[in-house]
């Protein structure tokens, strides 16, 4: 099976501080992946270049597509991207922010028609969002807007979806539910997800594999189906130092060591 979506040789800097370095990764279609290292990694930062928000060097492709080169109307056809926090929108009803989802489809003057209501429509049931629909977007609090820009790139309907902690802002249920409804979509309808994340647990629970990144390198990765409790335990470790990887049944739970 082909990758859906790849980084090669990706490099961004800084003024003279390197940031990420030589980064590589493939992601197939129907798998989630998580983005796993301490704050200050550059977790943000690759997301951030592979969206072509900040300049870097390397190739950024998905499936034969190259995304090098194209403006950021192009390259939302491709990829969804979901920050960590959203930006402040006046005067804008629920509904009509996750309408916006279908701008990328749409040629200049353009309004969505019948399909990307629907589609909005959904979008919003599937994440228990319908009675907030008439609802200003501004009044939500933060978990509430995550949810809604969550909406907003199911209905953009793109290959890949890259998502900067969506589930930072949710409480506990709405973490489980953010993470069921990301992982759920993503294998059904055959894209390619990468999410940075801070809790390791949720990422082990809800993704296929962990990508592990230290100082900007990516310096492993863990195949959760594959890889025995020891090996995941001791690839951990890299990251976070002495740690306990405890099993249930399925289910892995990481403490750190004293």
């Amino acid at each position: 099976m082909k990758p859906l979506f790849q980084i090669e040789n990706m490099s961004v800097a800084y003024g003279k501080k390197s940031v990420i370095r030589g980064a590589d990764l493939a992601i197939y279609p129907g798998e989630t992946c998580a983005l796993l290292g301490l704050n200050g990694s550059g977790k943000t930062t690759l997301l951030r270049a592979a969206c072509g928000l900040i300049a870097s060097d390397g190739k950024t492709q998905v499936g034969e597509v190259s995304l090098d080169g194209l403006t950021d109307r192009q390259r939302a056809k491709y990829l969804s991207y979901i920050p960590q926090m959203t930006a402040l929108v006046r005067g804008k009803s629920v509904f009509e922010i996750v309408l916006m989802g279908a701008n990328p489809h749409l040629h200049l003057l353009e309004s969505p028609g019948p399909t990307f209501h629907q589609a909005a429509r959904e979008a919003l049931a599937r994440l228990q969002l319908t009675d907030l629909r008439e609802q200003e977007f501004d009044t939500l609090s933060q978990g509430q807007k995550q949810l809604v820009v969550l909406a907003r790139s199911i209905v953009q309907d793109t290959p890949v979806m890259l998502m900067d902690e969506p589930d930072s802002a949710l409480d506990f249920r709405n973490r489980h539910l953010v993470l069921g409804v990301i992982t759920r979509l993503i294998r059904e309808q055959q894209r390619a997800g990468l999410i940075t994340m801070h809790d390791p647990n949720f990422a082990m629970a809800y993704c296929d594999r962990l990508l592990l990144l230290k100082h900007g390198d990516i310096i492993g990765q863990i195949e959760m189906n594959r890889d025995s409790h020891p090996l995941i335990q001791e690839k951990l470790s890299q990251i976070y130092g002495p740690i306990e990887l405890i099993r249930h049944r399925d289910s892995y739970f990481m403490l750190q060591r004293t």
